[in-house]
């Protein structure tokens, strides 16, 4: 509900994501042929950078008015109440990029077999780039100026996502097997869900510390 008051939350990371595809095209050759493969990579750099765009929201305005303290203090396990925060930015910000996808693929020349493992693969992943990008965000959240170095935490970590997926979408695209990539993010995804919410609960100790 605090997010949705505040629509730049929200709006500013689908806007960037949207604005970064749509011009990929006008400063390439935008020939079919080129945008087919190029399009998945472009358009999963782009929801991994408008993640980590948001990622900085996540515990900040919690941490500056003093209810952050208040969630670590609580009788509730603190890793559930981090999980239910990674949970709302997700719902938040990944969500509207998995609906917006299928929309700018198709201005990427996607084939139609192509989409629903897109939008598959972005279920899959987007989750995970909030849960891993929730752990670096715990442990600079207490810096004043955090987002240079929260970008050099989490960019290497968001790599197997990438290549995961966007492999995926390319070998949809041209008839192969792809079921591989999608297993590993599910893999991901459970790893994610299962030792994110410690990790955050750790660092989010630490920094207040």
């Amino acid at each position: 509900m605090l997010t949705i008051r505040s629509p730049s939350q929200w709006i500013n990371p689908l806007v960037f994501f949207v604005l970064v595809v749509a011009l990929f095209p006008l400063g390439l050759e935008p020939s079919p042929a080129t945008l087919l493969q190029i399009g998945p990579g472009v358009i999963w750099v782009a929801a991994l950078l408008a993640t980590l765009l948001s990622l900085d929201a996540v515990f900040r305005s919690d941490y500056q008015d003093g209810s952050l303290e208040q969630l670590a203090l609580s009788h509730h396990p603190l890793p559930l109440l981090c999980l239910a925060k990674m949970l709302a930015h997700w719902l938040t910000t990944g969500l509207p990029l998995v609906l917006a996808a299928p929309l700018l693929a198709q201005l990427m020349q996607l084939p139609p077999s192509a989409l629903p493992v897109l939008v598959l693969g972005l279920l899959l992943g987007t989750p995970v780039l909030s849960l891993v990008g929730s752990i670096g965000v715990s442990l600079t959240v207490a810096l004043p100026r955090g987002g240079m170095l929260l970008a050099l935490l989490i960019l290497p970590l968001y790599t197997p996502v990438l290549i995961f997926a966007s492999r995926a979408v390319n070998q949809a695209a041209a008839g192969l097997p792809y079921a591989a990539n999608l297993y590993l993010l599910g893999a991901l995804l459970v790893v994610s869900l299962v030792l994110a919410p410690l990790a955050v609960a750790a660092g989010l100790r630490i920094s207040l510390s």
